[in-house]
C-alpha cells in the first residue's frame, strides 16, 4: 500500500458497537435502605446529635444488637425513613440531641450534612429532609443502651 493510499483512507478507528454513551446503557436503582444508611451515618457525624430514633426504637435496637445475627445495619438506619424515586429522594429523620446545644443549629447542620452525603454518593436530588427532635439527652442520664442489664447470660 502506498503512502498516498494510506492518507486517503485515514487512520483506522475501531468500529463503535452498541448505541450511544456506555453510561446511558441501562438503569441504576438505589434501594431505600441504602439511602437510609447514608443519611443515618451522615446525621450521626454532627456534633450535638446524641442518638437517632425514639426511645422505644433505641431500646429495641439495643436488644436486637445483643442477639447474634441481629446486625449493626439496623443501627445505621434507626431513626431514618427514606422515600426514593428514580431521580429524587425525601428523608425523615428522628434525632435525640445533647442538652445545651442550639437545636435549630444542629438541625440545620444535620440537614446540610445529610443532603451533601446522599447527593454525592447516590446522585439523587434530595428534595427535603424533615427532622423531628424526639428527646434531649441530659448530662446525668444514663444511655438506655448502656444502662440496660442483659436478661440472659
Amino acid at each position: 500500500m502506498s503512502e498516498s493510499q494510506q492518507h486517503a483512507e485515514g487512520p483506522r478507528t475501531p468500529a463503535k458497537r452498541g448505541g450511544g454513551d456506555p453510561a446511558t446503557r441501562g438503569r441504576t436503582t438505589i434501594a431505600d435502605g441504602v439511602v437510609e444508611k447514608i443519611a443515618g451515618l451522615a446525621a450521626r457525624e454532627v456534633l450535638g446529635v446524641h442518638a437517632m430514633g425514639s426511645g422505644l426504637a433505641r431500646t429495641l435496637g439495643a436488644v436486637r444488637d445483643r442477639v447474634p445475627g441481629g446486625g449493626r445495619s439496623a443501627t445505621a438506619t434507626r431513626g431514618v425513613k427514606a422515600e426514593v424515586g428514580e431521580v429524587q429522594t425525601a428523608l425523615d429523620l428522628e434525632i435525640v440531641v445533647d442538652y445545651g446545644v442550639a437545636i435549630a443549629d444542629v438541625a440545620r447542620t444535620v440537614r446540610e450534612n445529610v443532603i451533601s452525603a446522599v447527593e454525592r454518593m447516590t446522585g439523587l436530588e434530595v428534595v427535603e429532609v424533615n427532622i423531628a427532635v424526639s428527646d434531649v439527652k441530659l448530662p446525668d442520664e444514663e444511655d438506655e443502651e448502656e444502662g440496660a442489664e442483659p436478661r440472659l447470660q
